[in-house]
């Protein structure tokens, strides 16, 4: 897995989903007809480049991920090491990208959580679950090509 570690509370479901993304990128990019891609963010207190399986949208040139982590109470690590650090990598299949998150702006969230829930309806419903906590809606805009 080269120079990526994953965290070792993931669930196994997300581990295989993981290992599929880096031996068949195309295979993993629709997974269980849901568009995903691989985003690699760097941890916040370990350093470490961390993989982690993302059903995405689109905006313009840029990709759009959702912070649910299924409802719970709390926001995803992988959403903690962006704020952190905001530039990552993202594979959408083959393609391999350089990205720079940012979390989107109240106007921003009202038009692209539609999009999003519509891709994926339990959103809605995690945001029920997940309330009062808002589940942000990032977006990752493209800064070239990934290297390697």
């Amino acid at each position: 897995m080269s120079d990526l570690e994953m965290s070792p509370t993931l669930e196994q479901w997300i581990t295989d989903h993981i290992k599929l993304y880096l031996e068949n990128p195309e295979a993993a990019h629709n997974y269980d007809g849901l568009p995903t891609l691989l985003l690699i963010a760097r941890g916040r207190t370990s350093g470490k480049r961390r993989p982690m399986p993302l059903i995405y949208g689109r905006a313009g040139n840029a990709y759009v991920i959702v912070a649910s982590k299924g409802g719970a109470p709390k926001h995803p690590d992988w959403y903690e090491n962006l704020v952190a650090n905001p530039d990552c990598e993202i594979r959408v299949g083959a393609t391999r990208l350089q990205a720079r998150a940012r979390i989107a702006s109240a106007d921003e969230r009202a038009k692209l959580w539609p999009q999003m829930a519509k891709t994926y309806p339990p959103y809605d419903d995690y945001q029920k679950s997940a309330a009062p906590r808002q589940i942000p809606v990032v977006i990752l805009d493209p800064t070239g090509p990934a290297p390697g």
